[in-house]
């Protein structure tokens, strides 16, 4: 949303001279004569009062027409985690099993309310449930090898086995004395230029890639929970790992197509759609016309529409290389100025050199 209100704008414009850190991500400041947008911290040199606007996120900036700053990378910067809670993660991957209280962050230098207020807006939770969903996964993952239900309980921070099976159960839905097969859906956030994004994968892929703020992004949630018959929950695997790598690398233009291992539930004419996607070239777009007749249904072009609108995983499988018959741009999940900047991005990297 555009700010209007002036006495905002006031306070907005002053924190932007002071490149004051604690109103990163609070706004997003459009320069109306270089056409880009920032952040408060942003080292550019200032802009007058008058050649700015200010916008509450950045996707309303990229629907304005601006596009991001190459000093302060606004999309990747105002939503990237602080270095306290990168503390607290990295303590996190290092330590997967050990329960870690408010006082030992404390004695870190790891403010607990920090904590708090960055997992409840970007995770929806707080750090001790983050923290609780990571332990149960990595308690899965041993219960399946055939380790003893209590030995794991005590080594996951809990003091009886009691507790252990009441927070397993919450968090999977089974019993860890009973099933060890239960299945998880493992959600993971990163951050790109163009914003963060979630990845969700099971054992055997990727399941969801979007960018946080898509739409209808819940109903993608619970769709995906249904049809796999698992609950999503904190945590990472090989798969969520090689695809953060691999998206990494395509936006810096290094990588055109992507070898992570996907997993994509869904009807039979869905799975062709998908499958139609992937075969649309790195730097190419394609109309929903020409993917209908690919998937030999030429009449078929709502429809086909209709599935690609209902694709999980962004980027990696191409619909943001669909356009209008006439060439024009047409919805996407991500927004069309995300869309738009896609496309040039791919167009401008567009080269037999780049990493399969």
């Amino acid at each position: 949303m555009r700010i209007a209100d002036e006495q905002q704008i006031d306070r907005y414009y002053q924190a932007l001279l002071d490149r004051s850190p604690e109103y990163v991500g609070s706004f997003f400041v459009g320069v109306k004569t270089t056409l880009v947008f920032c952040i408060a911290t942003c080292r550019a040199r200032k802009p007058k009062r008058e050649n700015v606007e200010f916008y509450t996120g950045f996707k309303d900036a990229l629907d304005a027409g601006y596009r991001p700053c190459k000093i302060c990378r606004p999309t990747e910067n105002a939503h990237s985690a602080p270095p306290q809670v990168q503390q607290a993660l990295q303590l996190l991957r290092q330590n997967p099993k050990k329960k870690i209280s408010d006082d030992q962050l404390r004695e870190l230098g790891i403010g607990p309310e920090i904590l708090r207020r960055w997992f409840g807006k970007h995770y929806g939770m707080t750090f001790q449930a983050f923290q609780r969903m990571l332990r149960i996964n990595t308690a899965l993952e041993e219960l399946k090898i055939g380790k003893r239900a209590l030995e794991t309980a005590y080594e996951s921070g809990y003091e009886s086995l009691s507790g252990f099976a009441y927070t397993y159960k919450k968090l999977i839905g089974t019993s860890p004395m009973q099933n060890t097969d239960s299945a998880v859906i493992l959600i993971h956030r990163f951050t790109t230029p163009l914003g963060p994004m979630f990845v969700c994968a099971s054992q055997q892929g990727v399941c969801l890639l979007e960018f946080v703020d898509r739409r209808m992004l819940e109903t993608e949630f619970k769709d995906l929970q249904r049809r796999l018959k698992a609950k999503i929950i904190a945590g990472e695997n090989h798969h969520t790992q090689q695809a953060e790598r691999e998206m990494a690398e395509y936006f810096t233009g290094t990588r055109q197509t992507f070898s992570v291992a996907l997993h994509t539930p869904g009807t039979d004419f869905q799975q062709a759609v998908w499958q139609a996607l992937l075969t649309v070239p790195f730097g190419q777009t394609a109309s929903y016309q020409v993917q209908a007749n690919a998937i030999g249904n030429p009449q078929a072009v709502r429809a086909v529409a209709s599935a690609n609108g209902h694709n999980r995983i962004a980027i990696i499988i191409p619909c943001h290389r669909i356009i209008g018959k006439d060439g024009s741009l047409t919805g996407y999940g991500g927004g069309l100025e995300r869309k738009r900047w896609l496309i040039a991005h791919e167009q401008q990297h567009a080269a037999p050199t780049a990493t399969s």
